[in-house]
């Protein structure tokens, strides 16, 4: 059955590819053997999708280069359709204002001139447009695609943002916590990239760490040990914690529940810990967490603000650790501070990426202010990538969030 999963995005990338062979090869009008050769590679780049599935499933095992070039492809498939797609709503408008307008006929031709040399002029023109556009929309692709790798896989960015709360204990003015969210270890991104992300998070020197969600996309047994193992290395002071992002519960949340938790991170479902002094006396303030609202779709135990800050005093100041931007609207309603929060990748492929995550999200990426509330929410365009490794005005982030008394 999971085979089918293949095969919607399969019939999906076959009608790209059937477009983009109508566009960059039977308009732009090749020679003979250039489009043969181009019409088989378009044919095996359209297969490379589901065939690197189709092996996963079945042996659980692929190079991460293989998934990185599929779904890298996609991504650049992707910016090049738009391209031709909005070319095409240009030339149908086009065609819509000449119906409208009713133009005159061209004028007739001149004695110099033939029919044929007429037709042979706008065939001329016609092919020129298509090549032109057609090569306009390859290297732009193409271009966009190189500086998109760059930006997911090397230029982890870290911003240091600047969080005033009115509650927070003066002792404890510059606390840091350093967020990372959307790591998504899997197929294509394994221990190395995530060795490279605990140590550049290691070199800020947090106070504590938040992990935002989505750190997985493979199952416990596949990379546990073999990647995500290599979080017991993080270190700060006053420990790590986490919560669960929707794809945990794709691939087995208890599991990686238990496992995440044996690596000596804790996993905030539905709780809260104190920070700062750990003395009786101490200046403290609460961080508390909770699952993704995807748990209560899946009959686990599901996101409840109420029982995360049961018994809190109202006095101390309170970061929220939640998914997605859209839960503030349940912990906006408990005295939260901050929220802190992931999921939208800064919409990773922009601007296509922006439309989808603001369609279903209140934010994007960056610091905002709730609504009429004092709730303050902190969006992280996230740390590693899904589906196309790429990411386009949208870099990658390990944020460190330094709080202040406001």
């Amino acid at each position: 059955m999971r085979y089918l999963f293949v095969l919607p995005p399969t019939l999906f990338i076959a009608t790209l590819h059937a477009y983009l062979w109508l566009r960059l090869v039977h308009d732009t009008r090749l020679p003979k053997r250039a489009k043969w050769t181009a019409t088989i590679v378009l044919i095996g780049l359209a297969t490379l999708f589901p065939a690197t599935f189709i092996v996963w499933f079945r042996v659980h095992s692929a190079h991460p280069l293989h998934f990185a070039i599929a779904f890298g492809w996609l991504g650049a498939i992707g910016y090049a359709t738009a391209i031709l797609v909005a070319w095409d709503g240009v030339r149908i408008l086009g065609w819509f204002r000449r119906l409208v307008r009713r133009s005159p006929p061209p004028p007739p031709v001149s004695r110099a001139s033939t029919a044929e040399e007429t037709a042979l002029a706008r065939e001329t023109r016609r092919l020129f447009i298509a090549r032109t556009v057609a090569g306009s929309a390859v290297l732009a692709a193409g271009g966009v695609s190189v500086f998109g790798v760059r930006a997911a896989l090397w230029d982890i960015t870290t911003p240091e943002v600047a969080v005033g709360l009115p509650r927070l204990p003066r002792e404890l003015d510059g606390y840091t916590i350093a967020l990372l969210t959307d790591i998504h270890i899997g197929p294509v991104l394994d221990a190395r990239f995530l060795r490279h992300l605990v140590e550049q998070t290691n070199r800020l020197k947090p106070d504590a760490i938040a992990l935002g969600g989505d750190l997985v996309d493979g199952r416990v047994i596949e990379i546990g040990n073999r990647a995500v193992s290599e979080l017991r290395h993080l270190r700060a002071r006053d420990g790590v914690f986490m919560v669960t992002g929707n794809h945990e519960y794709y691939w087995g949340p208890d599991a990686w529940v238990g496992f995440i938790q044996s690596l000596g991170i804790r996993v905030l479902m539905n709780e809260r810990a104190a920070l700062g002094d750990k003395s009786a006396a101490g200046a403290q303030f609460d961080l508390a967490g909770i699952p993704d609202h995807r748990a209560a779709q899946t009959h686990l135990v599901g996101p409840d603000v109420e029982v995360a800050t049961f018994g809190r005093d109202d006095q101390r100041e309170l970061v929220m650790l939640a998914h997605q931007p859209i839960q503030i609207h349940q912990t906006s309603n408990v005295g939260t501070g901050l929220q802190l929060s992931g999921h939208t990748h800064g919409g990773q492929l922009n601007p296509f990426g922006a439309f989808a995550a603001m369609s279903h999200q209140p934010y994007l990426a960056g610091l905002y202010r709730h609504e009429q509330t004092d709730t303050q929410i902190y969006v992280s365009r996230g740390t590693g990538f899904w589906g196309p490794p790429l990411r386009v005005f949208a870099p990658a982030e390990i944020a460190l969030i330094r709080l202040y008394r406001a």
